[in-house]
């Protein structure tokens, strides 16, 4: 799993890297960019709502296309990020952090989405009970906290941490599943987010399985001898 050992620069890059001198509005400024890739992935995403390939048709529009994709293979959501290298910072004013792993930017993406359309819907207490509204958001939130974590410990390449809390962002995402499914959740007006929403959730599940998958594969790796 090659892609998140090459997502962050190493030490010797930030060595390299010299004094960076930006303000307060330069970091504005790239934060703003990197909403903008968020809101790019979205609507990547809302274009190819039928594709049953969306999760990695949608990372071969951001450009994350591995070298195996290329030759043929599955690309695999969790193998977006292979290709992707920390910035060239002595060349270029941009620099890497947490907000351009690819995983970051799907999950923002997606759960983004899910409370778009719930708090469109929510709004009005004659469609949705505000107790339920309530829930299901805390239900979101929670998934989404876990995620974050999950991809910070990717960052840092702890892969066991990771595992262990993408999992535990798998049981808020089954707890956010069973908020929709509550008695009071079953009224008409619910029941066409219900239908959209499920199909999101599972697309993050989806994505999680896939890093657990290659996080698992990399901690089965034999660790290779530096005397050798």
């Amino acid at each position: 799993m090659s892609n998140y050992d090459s997502d962050g620069p190493s030490d010797s890059e930030w060595e390299d890297r010299g004094d960076l001198a930006w303000n307060e509005f330069d970091w504005e400024r790239y934060l703003r960019d990197q909403e903008e890739t968020v809101n790019r992935y979205l609507a990547h995403y809302e274009t190819l709502r039928d594709d049953p390939e969306r999760i990695d048709e949608v990372a071969r529009r951001m450009e994350w296309e591995t070298g195996a994709a290329a030759d043929g293979e599955s690309s695999g959501a969790a193998e977006v990020a292979d290709d992707i290298t920390a910035e060239d910072f002595g060349g270029s004013p941009d620099v890497y952090t947490l907000h351009k792993n690819p995983i970051f930017i799907a999950t923002r993406a997606l759960y983004l989405r899910l409370r778009r359309h719930w708090a469109l819907l929510a709004e009005d207490p004659r469609k949705v009970p505000q107790p339920l509204a309530l829930r299901y958001l805390e239900a979101l939130h929670v998934g989404e906290d876990l995620a974050m974590q999950a991809i910070h410990a990717l960052e840092f390449g702890d892969y066991a941490m990771a595992i262990s809390l993408f999992k535990r962002a798998l049981g808020a995402l089954n707890q956010t599943l069973a908020r929709l499914n509550e008695p009071a959740a079953q009224l008409p007006a619910i029941a066409d987010y219900r239908a959209d929403a499920q199909v999101t959730l599972f697309d993050l599940r989806e994505i999680w399985l896939r890093v657990i998958g290659e996080c698992r594969a990399e901690l089965e790796r034999p660790v290779e001898d530096d005397d050798e």
